[in-house]
């Protein structure tokens, strides 16, 4: 428990303090992330060093570059980066005479895109008007329905949630999550920290309450079927950078589809 918590909150300053400074720091911080992300997730299956898995790294790290930096990729765009790496990862099945498969192919690319514009959203979010505040507010919340599931979960829970992917979930912790969420939006409503409506607090909210865990169930799935407790150990007491932004990864990129941020 003591190296848990000196590894969050060094972590917690860490990014804390390069979030709010912002510029090319944090954008810096987000790739190193999304890199850190892609060889999570390509380790699971053990192409960490694969000529497939390189593939991976480029593109995860391609899709997270922050909008201004695409001013240098120019007319290559995001879209033709997934379409050329379909197109080279087909080649190499092809070359390699089915020594590479499609499931290693189809493993790579949904990985690259998940980590990629996981963290691209993210950073996106710094970059909006009122984005510091707007990126801890949600964060906040996914912080606060991990909590709340946790010890909802702990000292009321009797019905499993999904037990074959992750055990110890239930629903009442599930319920709990939520609650706490729509708790710690309500305070920053009142309290003024963001600049959005009441009702787009709730729905936002909601959202992060319930899609924040599905995230965290979605990453304990690829545990699940790879055998792997953590998805790293970079953060001793805490795992690896999925096991703590796996949320993340989720909740961002719906709230920018859904268009409730901007």
């Amino acid at each position: 428990m003591k190296q848990r918590i000196i590894t969050g909150v060094i972590a917690a300053v860490l990014f804390i303090g390069i979030t709010l400074f912002g510029s090319w720091p944090f954008s810096l911080l987000i790739l190193l992330l999304a890199g850190i992300g892609i060889y999570e997730l390509l380790r699971m299956k053990g192409m960490q060093r694969s000529f497939v898995g390189i593939i991976g790294y480029l593109l995860a790290i391609f899709l997270a570059l922050p909008e201004e930096w695409m001013e240098y990729f120019k007319p290559f765009s995001k879209i033709e980066a997934i379409i050329l790496s379909v197109l080279i990862l087909l080649v190499i099945t092809v070359v390699r005479k089915n020594e590479t498969e499609y499931n290693h192919i189809s493993f790579v690319l949904f990985s690259a895109v998940y980590v990629g514009f996981g963290f691209y959203y993210l950073a996106e979010t710094r970059l909006l008007e009122n984005g510091t505040q707007l990126l801890f507010f949600i964060l906040f919340m996914i912080w606060a329905t991990d909590s709340g599931a946790y010890f909802v979960g702990k000292s009321m829970g009797k019905r499993k949630l999904w037990p074959i992917i992750s055990p110890n979930k239930t629903i009442e912790g599930a319920v709990g999550g939520i609650f706490f969420s729509i708790i710690v939006a309500l305070i920053c409503y009142f309290t003024s920290f963001v600049d959005l409506s009441l009702a787009s607090i709730l729905a936002i909210s909601v959202l992060v309450g319930i899609f924040g865990q599905i995230g965290d169930l979605a990453e304990s799935a690829y545990k699940r079927i790879y055998d792997v407790k953590d998805s790293g150990n970079l953060l001793p007491g805490h795992g690896g950078i999925l096991d703590r932004l796996d949320s993340a990864l989720f909740v961002f990129p719906l709230l920018h589809v859904l268009h409730l941020l901007g």
